[in-house]
């Protein structure tokens, strides 16, 4: 297929990056925020076909077919009223291949070449007249026991994989994988947005089922904090070290008790005013600290996307289609309430991200550079490709260096796409570090020092594991 798989735009250019790159490509692969689902590997049955594994769940890949006029619906996006939608994996699987030229030059085909070339040995590319031969060739793998979820873990040398589930999620398949006897360290992390975020749709209802769950009450502020520390003790015994924040914005407050109360009240009783909602999204970011703080789990803030910016593919499909854009985000002033409450405190780290570049140097790297609590996430989302990274590391060193930053992360709902990730970021960090060293920054022994750093040591420091 070409081997596009960036080996030669990203290392080819200096020996001593090919060095570097050498002495970390075979780490353990440290992932530790991600949205892969957890009953893949409670299961282990094979993965179903193709078109389900590589395509349907994607919403990178599917944002890019709709831009170009494909409808969810023939890709095999459910919808919510339960109107048809194609169910053919392999007519999926066609149209895929005949738009797959549309992801040239994106970091989209690079996972996916990367994955095609090096899990399922396909030697030819992917397009129009390829379609069916190669997902005959997928298919026949994931028949095979070796390409079983748990297989695959073992396989990709993946050390921990981090998932993600909502402050209501029943857990059972995390106990499911802790039962079962299984060797592979698959943790969740909290995720509380639904039950902290006035506006996410069933809020009220939300609250009821966290009283429920947590065996307390959420008719008052105090019981509603008391419920949230017992979820968070019990997403502990599922393994968790972290939780994870996606706020439209890094808006944080620290009201007075009993005005934090009150503002609870009004919106418990369905009578919140206007600025409510954002007002009560702060202080529960606050409070969230607090909480870490006290229980020592990383705290993680995804603010500055828009999410389902088109109301009508929302209400048809739901969330995570394709339609989240990122924003402008200000974090010097709105992180400075939370910073004054709990920013000094030693049990606390908080792990910033952005999707907004501007702020990397401007606002972030300052902040990083001076809070003990504060470390920066890697490049995300939209940035999470070559260019993306680099832009980060030369954004960001000079002012908080490496060590206030928290290695890689894949941040992902595909599977087999994580070896591909992980290798890109060590590509991309080792020709950084080379450039560094030619430049005269970083004597070279450094350079091989903090090529494992970070790729291992500090994605394993930051979140605890």
């Amino acid at each position: 297929m070409g081997k596009l798989s960036a080996d030669h735009l990203i290392i080819g250019r200096s020996g001593l990056a090919r060095a570097l790159y050498d002495t970390v490509r075979d780490l353990p692969v440290i992932s530790p925020h991600g949205h892969c689902d957890p009953e893949w590997f409670a299961a282990d049955a094979p993965f179903s076909d193709p078109a389900n594994l590589l395509i349907v769940p994607d919403h990178y890949v599917l944002r890019m077919l709709v831009s170009q006029g494909v409808r969810l619906e023939d890709m095999g996006v459910a919808r919510r009223d339960g109107a048809p939608v194609e169910t053919d994996p392999r007519a999926i699987w066609r149209r895929f291949a005949a738009q797959y030229h549309l992801f040239a030059g994106t970091p989209t085909r690079l996972w996916l070449d990367y994955t095609f070339e090096t899990l399922f040995g396909l030697e030819t590319p992917l397009g129009p007249e390829t379609a069916d031969a190669t997902y005959d060739r997928i298919a026949a793998c994931l028949a095979q026991d070796g390409f079983r979820p748990r297989a695959l873990f073992g396989r990709f040398g993946i050390e921990v994989l981090a998932t993600t589930e909502g402050a209501l999620d029943p857990l059972e398949h995390h106990a499911a994988i802790r039962d079962s006897g299984w060797g592979g360290r698959v943790i969740t992390t909290y995720r509380p947005d639904q039950v902290t975020d006035p506006e996410h749709e069933g809020f009220a209802g939300a609250l009821d089922r966290l009283a429920e769950i947590t065996g307390g009450e959420t008719d008052t502020y105090a019981g509603y904090l008391e419920a949230h520390r017992v979820r968070r003790a019990q997403f502990r015994a599922h393994g968790a070290t972290a939780t994870d924040h996606g706020h439209p914005t890094a808006d944080t407050a620290d009201l007075f008790a009993s005005d934090a109360a009150e503002l609870y009240d009004r919106i418990r009783a369905g009578r919140a005013e206007p600025g409510d909602a954002g007002l009560f999204r702060a202080q529960m970011l606050t409070e969230m600290a607090r909480m870490s703080a006290e229980d020592g789990m990383v705290m993680q803030i995804h603010p500055g996307s828009y999410r389902n910016h088109n109301a009508g593919v929302f209400r048809a499909f739901g969330r995570d289609k394709g339609f989240d854009v990122p924003t402008r985000t200000d974090y010097v002033t709105a992180l400075r309430p939370l910073l004054n409450a709990v920013g000094m405190e030693p049990n606390l780290t908080v792990i910033l991200f952005t999707l907004d570049e501007s702020a990397y140097a401007r606002e972030l790297a300052p902040l990083a550079g001076a809070y003990p609590c504060l470390r920066l996430g890697p490049a995300w989302w939209f940035h999470d490709s070559p260019e993306g990274m680099r832009r980060f590391r030369e954004m960001t060193t000079e002012t908080a260096g490496f060590y206030n930053t928290v290695g890689f992360n894949d941040d992902t709902r595909a599977f087999p796409s994580i070896p591909a990730r992980h290798d890109m970021a060590r590509r991309v960090d080792c020709a950084y570090l080379a450039g560094l060293v030619d430049d005269g920054r970083l004597r070279e022994a450094e350079a091989f020092g903090l090529a494992r750093t970070l790729t291992v040591d500090l994605p394993r420091q930051a979140y605890r594991l």
